[in-house]
């Protein structure tokens, strides 16, 4: 026979726990936002091998839109080929520009003189939307390869980063951030590999991964 009484005094008491736990955590965070009072633009660095780096610098757009905030967007290594997010972001022209300036994948193109070229024009195009105080959100996709690569000076690009009106954010994405710009960045957040369906020979889906 179920003893009725424990049952109900041992749930009693979990939630009981748990309500002590949750308003310790209330308190600590209402500490936390306490605390947290200047108001500034940030610049974020998603890097590491796993996905979504781009996919999350993208959500950012849309919770940017979602704000009433106008949005840069320069690919500095995509631009072959029409991406999803492209493909979308190119419907609202008033409030997004879009500019794939890169010519694909290093291991594609193979021309390290042609990518710095390209690299280049892309980051006269970022510096734009960086001196425009109307522009509240920039994102910066793969600008970590073409620093990685040496096609942009990372001192100069963190200057004209520095540079920026005072509440625009900026999100770099793509994979082997230099230490310099980590070290500048508010906020870092790398991604890890756990498992991809590319290991297993599966071909990569649209509305997936471009």
């Amino acid at each position: 026979m179920t003893n009725t009484a424990n049952g109900d005094s041992s749930a009693d008491n979990i939630n009981t726990r748990h309500q002590r736990r949750m308003e310790r955590k209330k308190a600590l965070m209402d500490e936390r936002i306490q605390q947290a009072q200047r108001e500034t633009g940030v610049l974020l660095v998603h890097t590491g091998n796993g996905k979504g780096k781009s996919s999350s610098a993208f959500g950012m757009v849309m919770r940017a839109l979602g704000h009433g905030m106008r949005v840069g967007v320069v690919q500095f290594i995509k631009g072959a080929m029409s991406t999803g997010e492209e493909i979308f972001l190119r419907r609202f022209p008033d409030e997004v520009q879009f500019h794939a300036m890169g010519e694909g994948y290093t291991w594609e193109t193979q021309n390290r003189e042609r990518d710095i070229e390209k690299a280049l024009l892309a980051w006269e195009q970022a510096k734009r939307f960086m001196q425009d105080p109307a522009i509240g959100l920039v994102v910066l996709d793969e600008l970590n390869i073409a620093l990685k690569y040496h096609y942009l000076d990372v001192q100069q690009v963190i200057a004209d980063i520095d540079a920026r009106p005072e509440m625009q954010h900026v999100v770099v994405t793509g994979r082997g951030a230099l230490p310099e710009l980590i070290e500048v960045a508010d906020t870092v957040t790398e991604m890890q590999i756990v498992k991809h369906a590319f290991k297993d020979g599966i071909v990569a889906q649209a509305g997936v991964e471009w």
